[in-house]
């Protein structure tokens, strides 16, 4: 007996799509094909990036434990579920029906064919209301209602910090968590003094992690008090000699995650050093290139306060080092601090390397050179792909990196990137400003840009789509750096002082733009 063939081999060939799959006809008896997207999702990779945005949004994220209650939780059966208009037909309950007490046939394959049409709902795991996530939209918005908005209840500007000195800030580092011995925002200036600056954590509103009321009206950040008592100043001033030629920047130094360590390079001997903020001693020299070491970078920190560290130097290679949490040092073992290997030699650039971002999480490191185009290393040295910019993007001077793969470039002369991970150009700008400092957002939505103009402006970093211009100050922009809730950006100043804007990523954020 002849094998039956399935009757999808009949169909002529417009009933297949460029998949090989048939995908039916409509009611009206159009043929479908391939998926259209949207209007509003010209090209795929928007497509995924907006409903990604969507899905991760705190929008979503303080409304998570509402879908609990409903699909597991209280809401799910009994008065509160007719209040939340969450009823279903009966046999879609768990435990309503035993289709094996059933003994009449037609009845069952009744029942059967019921359950299999309707579904059924999952059980139901909780009789108490769920508790909602710390949501920065739960904290900050009064009442507890992410439908409820209201004014701005703080300005713009929270406080400004002027250093003794007047020498521009050069390097700001927020390491601001709570479970920190010393949250605090540590500070470099050109003069290469540094600040531990206590970071009281009391700008949130009522409800905020660490709100009191004896607290409420205290400042955000508290000035070092060896700096503003002048006394002991010599802790925190690096007096070892640099290379002349260096120009000091915020490349040229990294703070480690608890605060207790700067890295800083530029040195004559082609080093670049890690000193302790405690005591301002020099703890440890490390030595690898064979040419002045001009810009270095640290990844995200793992649990115990490990780390990549990659140093750039007019070689024009960049080296990468471990650094250890535990014992505190570039290195594995504390028994060969003072020749430390590093993990990989990263090389392709045909002049000095001037800028690098490396992330843990992707495994990469992106730097760029003097001149030429970015080039896109993974952590053990292999040279994965070049971005090429645009006509007259020729030299990078910043990078910023997201965990979801984008790559900001900041170009000479306002000119700005965005690039895949994969290579392609996704985006580009040009601004009105000499940019000295860009960071982007935990969730790597928004681009945080400051320059010469004294002014920050807030971006949408998938097309560069302007989002919030903050007050113009009296100076230069030299440095940027967030708080861990990602609530108050500080940036420091050429005029020897930081400043503290309060900053509200939701507020851009296109779904509330367009709904309220």
């Amino acid at each position: 007996m002849q094998e039956l063939i399935p009757e999808f081999y009949y169909l002529p060939e417009m009933f297949v799509n460029s998949n090989g799959y048939n995908l039916g006809v409509r009611e009206d008896d159009v043929v479908v094909n391939d998926v259209d997207l949207p209007p509003w999702a010209k090209k795929p990779e928007d497509f995924v990036r907006i409903n990604r945005m969507a899905l991760e949004s705190e929008f979503v994220s303080c409304q998570l434990h509402q879908w609990i209650d409903l699909i597991f939780g209280y809401k799910q059966r009994g008065p509160e579920a007719v209040r939340a208009l969450n009823v279903f037909h009966y046999l879609t309950y768990e435990g309503s029906v035993t289709l094996d007490s059933i003994t009449d046939p037609v009845l069952r394959e009744a029942m059967e064919a019921q359950i299999q049409n309707f579904g059924q709902t999952p059980s139901q795991l909780l009789i108490e209301p769920h508790p909602p996530r710390s949501s920065a939209m739960h904290l900050c918005f009064l009442p507890q209602s992410p439908l409820m908005f209201k004014d701005q209840m703080q300005q713009d500007v929270i406080m400004v910090l002027k250093f003794p000195s007047n020498s521009p800030v050069t390097h700001v580092a927020a390491n601001t968590l709570p479970h920190l011995t010393i949250p605090a925002v540590v500070t470099v200036t050109c003069s290469r003094l540094f600040a531990v600056n206590r970071w009281h954590n009391t700008v949130g509103l009522r409800g905020a992690p660490g709100y009191s009321l004896d607290q409420a009206h205290h400042l955000p950040i508290e000035m070092d008090p060896l700096i503003a008592n002048n006394s002991g100043v010599n802790k925190r001033q690096i007096t070892d000699l640099v290379d002349q030629s260096i120009q000091i920047n915020a490349h040229c130094f990294v703070v480690t995650a608890d605060n207790r360590y700067i890295l800083i390079c530029g040195f004559w001997d082609k080093s670049f050093r890690v000193y302790s903020t405690e005591t301002g001693k020099l703890t440890q020299i490390v030595f690898g290139h064979w040419d002045v070491v001009t810009c270095l970078a640290r990844s995200e920190s793992y649990i115990g306060g490990d780390c990549y560290i990659v140093s750039g130097s007019r070689d024009a290679t960049l080296l990468l080092w471990y650094w250890s949490g535990r014992h505190h040092i570039i290195g594995d073992n504390p028994n060969s601090s003072d020749y430390p290997a590093p993990r990989a030699v990263l090389t392709g650039h045909d002049h000095e390397v001037v800028c690098v971002s490396v992330c843990a999480e992707l495994g990469l490191v992106i730097s760029g050179a003097k001149e030429g185009p970015c080039l896109v290393h993974t952590i053990t040295g292999d040279l994965l792909r070049a971005l090429e910019g645009p006509e007259n993007c020729l030299f990078p001077r910043l990078i910023s990196v997201s965990s979801e793969g984008h790559c900001i470039i900041y170009y000479e002369r306002g000119r700005f990137s965005n690039f895949s991970i994969n290579g392609k150009l996704l985006a580009q700008m040009e601004i009105n400003d000499s940019t000295r400092a860009i960071l982007l957002s935990s969730d790597g939505q928004n681009l945080v840009t400051g320059g010469d103009n004294g002014v920050v402006e807030v971006w949408q970093a998938c097309d560069f789509k302007q989002l919030y211009i903050y007050p113009g100050c009296d100076a230069g922009i030299r440095a940027m750096d967030l708080s861990h809730d990602q609530r108050t950006l500080i940036t420091g100043m050429a005029s020897g002082s930081i400043v503290a804007f309060n900053i509200d990523f939701n507020r851009w954020h296109y779904e509330h733009q367009n709904r309220y």
